[in-house]
């Protein structure tokens, strides 16, 4: 995460936006603080934060309408920080543009760990470099083509754009359904069928032990994670 980032903390408890307001400013970064959606989009159109912290249970609504009025606003990082950790909470923020999901109660530690990486992940996607790496994982977006160490993989279209939406949202949880939608379009939204097919065809070509995989991580019941432990 670069220094000196300016985020939105748009929390109703003031205990929990204290304490990440303390956490970040020790960190050398900026802080904007909202108890309510109102506020929030104030602070999101006059002052241009560079990633949004975001509490669901607000007191003029829910946060996953504040979610969807950002992403037809602009693109910008959005972690949700909630104690709503039943699936379909999840699914449901996550559908409507959420880039993370983070339960209450947290470690710090983690949720810096978490912001850390969806900063990294959104810099790459809107990068203008063509090759992307993870591990020893390297994609040439203009020449359609991947490698795995020194060795070449030999991948469909289809196969080729899952890794990619992948592995530009790398260590982040992905619904079947978001996933289905980036990739096939939206037709496909509910081919939960066909999205198992297709994973399970590129963890044959990628991971070394299908049974036990590395990459492309299961959540159950919610969707897909594919891991990346070097920094991009």
């Amino acid at each position: 995460m670069k220094p000196h980032q300016l985020i939105l903390i748009v929390e109703d408890d003031e205990a929990i936006s204290r304490l990440l307001q303390l956490s970040f400013k020790q960190l050398g970064h900026k802080t904007l603080l909202a108890k309510d959606r109102q506020n929030a989009l104030r602070e999101i159109q006059t002052r241009n934060p560079d990633i949004i912290l975001l509490d669901l249970g607000l007191p003029d609504g829910d946060g996953k309408e504040l979610i969807k009025t950002v992403r037809a606003l602009l693109s910008i990082p959005i972690i949700v920080v909630s104690a709503r950790s039943d699936e379909e909470e999840i699914i449901a923020a996550l559908d409507a543009g959420a880039d993370d999901y983070v339960t209450k109660p947290f470690s710090t530690n983690e949720l810096l760990a978490r912001v850390r990486s969806t900063q990294r992940r959104f810099m790459m996607h809107h990068s203008s470099d063509s090759l992307i790496t993870c591990n020893d994982i390297t994609i040439d977006v203009e020449n359609f083509s991947a490698l795995k160490g020194d060795q070449p993989l030999k991948l469909t279209p289809t196969e080729f754009n899952l890794l990619k939406y992948f592995v530009l949202h790398r260590n982040q949880v992905l619904t079947h359904g978001k996933i289905l939608k980036e990739v096939w379009g939206i037709a496909y939204e509910y081919e939960m069928q066909y999205l198992r097919t297709y994973v399970n065809a590129l963890r044959k070509k990628i991971e070394t032990n299908t049974t036990s995989p590395l990459y492309i991580q299961t959540e159950l019941g919610i969707g897909y994670r594919f891991i990346c432990t070097t920094p991009n």
